[in-house]
């Protein structure tokens, strides 16, 4: 009896001498985890608690640690960290699925053909639609707006081009708009043909359009957003840069955050507008876990697709034309001055050669003297020589790379053999600055990331076109596309320390996905397929 009291005395010892697990939520094992973080590039295995990574490492060694609620076996399933969409319009895809889509329309009558068959299903008092592009058709012409005279007299029609900068309406629009050919406009152009209007308006004249389109109400408003969310988690997406948007979006974005209705991150870059500049920088940059409001989008040009782009010299396939200016120079560099006294960044879109050497040297100049500010620059599709040489760190570059595929077929038809050369020049932006954000620009471009990756790595398009590449040595390699969409675009709106990797402390957000997007054939990625999003360790998207 002696000797059994002994032995059970050792064993309870040795029990009591044992460290007790520790409590966690979700444990996910045997998974290929990229965690985009340097130190510990590859894992197994991590654990998470109260919606954050608390360890990463091997399912053994976690197991034998951790005492969790929830354990996901990944059966070898790639993961990695939240995609984050460093440039998009959230609100504008969620509003855009309330109405006509013109995407992937191969000629006019096409267009004419949709809207047409939405009306009758809608039966509106005013049609709005986007996603129309004359580059596409066989006749890559703008549109006139006869046609659409004689189909909806009376119903005012206004479509916007797939980039945004360029709006086709009929003459009901014009009329209750009172443009006329004597309408008097800057930053852009109401087209003309033969004395007559064409219904074609050129970057800032569409705002005497959009003056007379119904608002969204409330309850639109609301489904929008829901409905973005839902199509933005199907993608891995867990945080969205919303490139433009009013106090009142934000708001209604923050108050349904706060209520869990709405669960998907937003940076919301704020439009500049003057009363919308004056509201912000007196109220401050507002910072939540969810929502992030601590930048500017301005507009520089318009462009290239629409020839809207502001180019040093003129366009290759029209005489005499170099795009505009959508804001005066001077305008942008008080702007430029005044945001460098605040703690808000500056987040330009700039196209053509001309408007990106004006973002870029009024950049370097008004920070010249000030560190880690990262005020970006968005597209920075044409850039000249003497450009790339300014460029540093204090500069983040913010680029679609589904641009570069969508406009190969005709890029070098507006900008030449030599200017091309400097246009959608990732890498050698990534050289310059040491960080490169990535993003799609949706609804000008398609949601997903997976056609992100493969046309910054492969530089074609879905068809494989073309078979070397598109100059090919402006790809980014998968580990640097990765980073783009994870760690750096986090960088470019200072959140690098809580999320972009599967790190200890970061916000639990990852994305399980049906194949090795590292490691899977080149011309597979756009096929991938998002088998579960989580958010805070929550799954937030199953493809069951």
């Amino acid at each position: 009896m002696k000797k059994i009291s002994i032995v059970l005395i050792t064993i309870l010892l040795l029990v009591s001498c044992q460290d007790p697990k520790i409590s966690a939520d979700l444990l996910v094992s045997n998974a290929n985890v990229y965690t985009v973080d340097d130190a510990n590039p590859k894992a197994e295995a991590f654990v998470v608690k109260d919606g954050r990574f608390i360890d990463v490492g091997t399912s053994t060694e976690l197991l034998k640690k951790y005492d969790v609620t929830t354990t996901v076996d990944a059966s070898g399933k790639t993961i990695v960290p939240g995609l984050i969409d460093a440039h998009c319009h959230f609100y504008g895809l969620g509003l855009q699925q309330q109405k006509v889509d013109l995407t992937g329309t191969k000629s006019y009558d096409e267009v004419l053909d949709r809207i047409v068959a939405f009306q009758k299903k809608k039966n509106v008092s005013f049609i709005t639609g986007r996603g129309w592009d004359q580059n596409d058709w066989e006749i890559k012409e703008f549109p006139t707006k006869e046609k659409l005279d004689s189909l909806f007299p009376e119903t005012p029609v206004a479509v916007t081009r797939v980039d945004g900068h360029a709006v086709l309406v009929n003459q009901k629009a014009l009329d209750m708009a009172k443009i006329t050919t004597d309408t008097e406009v800057t930053g852009g152009e109401i087209l003309k043909k033969d004395g007559k209007l064409t219904g074609v308006l050129v970057d800032n004249p569409m705002e005497l359009i959009e003056a007379i389109v119904p608002e969204p109400t409330k309850l639109e408003q609301v489904q929008a957003l829901k409905d973005a969310q839902t199509i933005n988690f199907s993608f891995g997406l867990t945080t969205v840069d919303d490139a433009g948007l009013s106090p009142e979006v934000i708001s209604l974005v923050d108050s349904l955050q706060k209520i869990n209705e709405l669960k998907i991150r937003m940076y919301a870059m704020v439009s500049n507008v003057p009363d919308y500049v004056e509201y912000y920088l007196k109220k401050g940059v507002h910072k939540t876990d969810k929502l992030n409001v601590s930048s500017f989008k301005v507009y520089a040009d318009g462009a290239l697709g629409s020839r809207g782009a502001a180019l040093k010299q003129p366009y290759s396939d029209k005489e005499g034309h170099h795009g505009a200016m959508v804001i005066g120079k001077e305008e942008f560099t008080t702007l430029a001055k005044r945001l460098a006294g605040s703690p808000f960044q500056m987040n330009t879109h700039a196209i053509g050669d001309s408007a990106n050497a004006v973002v870029m040297k009024t950049y370097y100049e008004v920070l010249k003297n000030k560190s880690d500010r990262r005020w970006r620059v968005e597209h920075a599709q044409v850039v000249a020589q003497e450009e790339f040489d300014i460029l540093n760190d204090n500069l983040i570059m913010s680029v679609q790379p589904t641009h570069a595929t969508s406009d190969m077929y005709w890029a070098d038809e507006r900008l030449g053999e030599q200017r091309i050369k400097g246009a959608y020049a990732y890498k050698k932006l990534l050289e310059k600055t040491g960080r490169i954000a990535l993003g799609t620009d949706y609804p000008v471009e398609h949601v997903s990331p997976f056609y992100t990756f493969y046309a910054a790595v492969a530089r074609k398009d879905l068809k494989q076109y073309p078979e070397d590449g598109f100059q090919k040595e402006d790809a980014l390699s998968r580990e640097e596309t990765l980073k783009g969409m994870t760690l750096w675009a986090a960088y470019s709106n200072f959140e690098e320390t809580e999320k972009g990797s599967i790190t200890t402390g970061k916000f639990a957000d990852f994305v399980i996905l049906e194949d090795n997007i590292m490691e899977i054939e080149e011309d597979k990625i756009p096929n991938i397929k998002v088998y579960a999003t989580y958010l805070n360790g929550e799954k937030v998207y199953s493809i069951d």
